[in-house]
């Protein structure tokens, strides 16, 4: 998601202008042979390399120096125990493929790599599972989970696999992660496989690529015996970790402690380091931040009417970044109750019970962490995890008072005035969007006046309820009290609210599309998306911020991918 991507999507000026005078580094391969110019070797952020063969020795599989690997041989679906990581070999589509999408923010922001490696077959061939001594190994990620409250045992990377990390001057590193690339000791009764409608559903800055190929994938999307053909595709992930909270739990459950430690110390040293490894109380810090994290990122979600459809304990990141988008959705009108995965027939993981699931993994977590605690530090977990939904609710609070245009620190006033106004759209059912953009765009002389546009639809709606006049001499006050001028209100809300989410029925029509070879859709909303705050002569012709089509509500998606 654009929204909780850990890096930015918005290239800086000196980005830009290196990319655009095509400022690059030349290296030659026999530079990175050199172990000992390895260590001396710079990436510096205004230089980008030429070259995918030069680029790829720093592609490190750093994880088989540092926790046990399975060998796996052969890609055998079987039980694994006491790693965290098994050897694969991705498996190439037999069929010719075609690079459908890809990201050059990725590429330039994430990887340092010039946009026009999309045309070097070696990188090519790279994004679309072949193997090559150039590369380096591949793995399949272990772990577990709880899917939809129930314990499932060992889950896995079934159908992904780990290409590699890609580490800068800085030591930090983002994990490329190949989706859909075979069968793993982790696919349990899958084909390893992915199909297009699964990997058209998130353009965002932490996707790098999609191939498509002609090869035929079997798949019973909605359950129901009716099996049909699709085409088979690759995506490549990317992400500073992959690890979930299923990561520790399959430890934990398996009393692999000596590897739940080994894990917990390698991201307090990579990704926590503000943390000292050496405190008694390490873990206790860590599962701290993790719960203040995941309540900062579950605000976000709610704020942008975000419901990610399947929030079992083996999609939940330690990271607290959004990761295995599945039957995600955004909300149309407001309705807390939304559910985008067909298959969550109880409703478990709606848009209004996301922050409550948030809390329940972050049970489990705590559970998974009570081996390597003393009871008084299990006990002073479970006051930690207490302190949750406090930490929630004030940054929900925050995120939907910037939504206003009010400024921050949050009050009481502020409080009420949120929640008047999201019950006005909750019982008009309005759209969630752009009843906040189009408040945003339209002066407030004009709200009070009752001069909306007809294209201002959302607010339209949102203005036949009786209280709405109250809502807005309400909002009238509480903006003259802060002092803030109109110019400023709409200026600062358009920066918050977008005008453009991926729709599940844009969604939709760029799939309906791609399964033709017409990729026209998926490279507009790819456009379209990497703004979604500004407003774009293409996407309002596409019908991008108009009233969604009447046949949008009959869209079906769910688990099957």
């Amino acid at each position: 998601m654009y929204a909780f991507c850990s890096h930015s999507s918005i290239r800086s000026l000196k980005q830009v202008q290196c990319e655009e005078k095509w400022k690059v580094t030349h290296h030659s391969d026999q530079c990175f042979t050199d172990k000992t110019r390895w260590d001396k070797l710079i990436n510096p952020c205004d230089t980008l390399f030429h070259s995918f063969l030069g680029w790829l020795p720093f592609l490190k599989q750093r994880y088989i120096s540092i926790f046990p690997i399975d060998s796996n041989k052969f890609n055998i679906v079987k039980n694994v125990q006491d790693v965290l990581f098994s050897v694969v070999k991705p498996i190439p589509f037999n069929s010719e493929i075609v690079l459908v999408a890809i990201s050059h923010d990725v590429l330039v922001e994430c990887l340092n790599l010039i946009p026009s490696v999309e045309e070097s077959p070696v990188f090519i061939k790279f994004i679309s599972g072949h193997q090559s001594p150039s590369f380096p190994p591949a793995l399949a990620h272990r772990y577990g989970g709880h899917q939809f409250g129930y314990w499932s045992g060992q889950l896995g990377d079934g159908r992904a696999a780990l290409l590699g990390t890609f580490i800068n001057e800085d030591e930090n590193g983002m994990e490329l992660n190949l989706k859909g690339s075979g069968v793993t000791p982790y696919s349990r009764q899958g084909d390893g496989r992915s199909v297009l409608r699964s990997s058209v559903r998130v353009p965002t800055s932490r996707a790098l690529s999609l191939v498509l190929s002609k090869d035929t994938v079997i798949r019973d999307e909605f359950y129901n015996g009716n099996m049909k053909a699709e085409r088979g595709a690759m995506v490549v992930r990317i992400a500073p970790s992959w690890f979930r909270i299923g990561s520790l739990e399959i430890l934990a459950f398996n009393e692999e402690i000596r590897q739940l430690k080994s894990l917990l110390d390698y991201l307090i040293e990579h990704h926590f380091r503000h943390i000292n490894g050496d405190h008694k109380d390490r873990y206790l810090m860590l599962f701290d931040e993790i719960v203040n994290g995941t309540a900062h990122l579950i605000s976000a979600w709610q704020s942008f009417g975000f419901t990610h459809g399947v929030c079992n304990t083996d999609n939940f990141s330690l990271l607290s970044i959004t990761i295995d988008y599945g039957p995600f959705g955004f909300l149309e009108e407001y309705n807390l109750d939304f559910v985008p995965n067909t298959s969550d027939d109880e409703g478990r993981y709606s848009y209004t019970k996301q922050p409550s699931v948030g809390y329940y993994n972050l049970d489990k977590l705590r559970v998974a962490l009570n081996p390597v605690l003393t009871y008084d530090q299990q006990e002073t977990a479970k006051i930690i995890l207490d302190g949750y939904y406090d930490i929630f609710n004030r940054s929900l609070l925050q995120r939907f008072t910037q939504k206003l245009g009010l400024s921050l620190p949050a009050s009481a006033a502020d409080a009420k005035l949120v929640a008047m106004f999201l019950s006005l759209m909750q019982q008009t059912r309005s759209d969630f969007t752009l009843s906040f953009r189009q408040l945003g765009e339209t002066k407030l002389d004009d709200l009070l006046g009752g001069a909306i546009e007809h294209s201002q639809w959302a607010l339209t709606r949102l203005k036949c309820h009786p209280k709405f006049d109250l809502f807005l001499d309400k909002y009238q006050m509480r903006l003259e009290e802060q002092g803030i001028s109109d110019s400023d209100r709409r200026r600062e809300m358009c920066k918050v609210n977008p005008v453009y989410v991926l729709r599940t029925w844009m969604a939709y029509n760029a799939i309906q599309r791609a399964e033709e070879n017409d990729f026209s859709e998926v490279k507009k909303l790819q456009r379209v998306l990497s703004s979604p705050f500004n407003r774009q002569a293409e996407a309002e012709n596409a019908g991008y911020s108009s009233t969604p089509p009447p046949w949008a509500p009959s869209i079906k998606v769910s688990c099957s991918s």
